[in-house]
Formats: C-alpha cells, sequence, structure tokens
C-alpha cells in the first residue's frame, strides 16, 4: 500500500491516519456514554448529600417510606403509619427523593 502513495507521490497522513478513526470513536464514546453517566451520578450524590427529615424516599427494593432521621450513613425511614414500621435504610439504597410541598415552597422562596 505505500508503494502505491509513493508512486503517487501522495504522502497521505501516515500513523496519524490510523489513529483518527479510534480518536474520534472515543470523543463520540465520552460525549454520548461516559459524560451523560457522570452527570447522572454527580446529581445522585447531591440528592443523597441532602436527605433532609420528613422527605420522602423510594428505595432500590421499592420501598416507599418518610424519612424521620439522618445519620452519616443510613436513613432510618417511617413505612407504615399505623403500625409504626420503621426501617434502618442505607443511604446508597435510596433512588429518589420527594421534598414535601411546604418546605419545597420555602425553598423557592
Amino acid at each position: 500500500m505505500d508503494f502505491l502513495m509513493e508512486a503517487t507521490g501522495n504522502k497521505g497522513f501516515g500513523g496519524m491516519g490510523l489513529m483518527l478513526p479510534f480518536i474520534l470513536m472515543f470523543a463520540i464514546l465520552y460525549l454520548l456514554i461516559i459524560r451523560p453517566q457522570r452527570t447522572k451520578e454527580r446529581h445522585r450524590k447531591e440528592m443523597i448529600a441532602n436527605i433532609r427529615k420528613h422527605d420522602r424516599i423510594v428505595t432500590v427494593g421499592g420501598v416507599h417510606g418518610v424519612v424521620i432521621s439522618v445519620k452519616e450513613n443510613e436513613v432510618i425511614a417511617r413505612v407504615d403509619d399505623k403500625k409504626d414500621v420503621k426501617l434502618k435504610i442505607d443511604k446508597s439504597a435510596i433512588t429518589s427523593v420527594t421534598v414535601p410541598q411546604t418546605e419545597q415552597e420555602e425553598i423557592e422562596e
């Protein structure tokens, strides 16, 4: 192949011509997969760090509850009001947090 380029006088890109597709693939991979995942993880960590008392949470297992107490790595949540059932849940198991309406209105003001 090189002898054809030399015969025509075309030097080509050299080694860069072979690297260019890999660089483009990595750039596309970064923009479509890695960057959105980092943003999502940053948002999740922020959500978990801002858990407060009386927030509604949902865990990975689908358990819904209201936060009663917040500790460093765990949350105590009330799952059933009638029977006063409380669960100790690891913060890493929380998938979503919903702030009660009254607190959310105070935050917006």
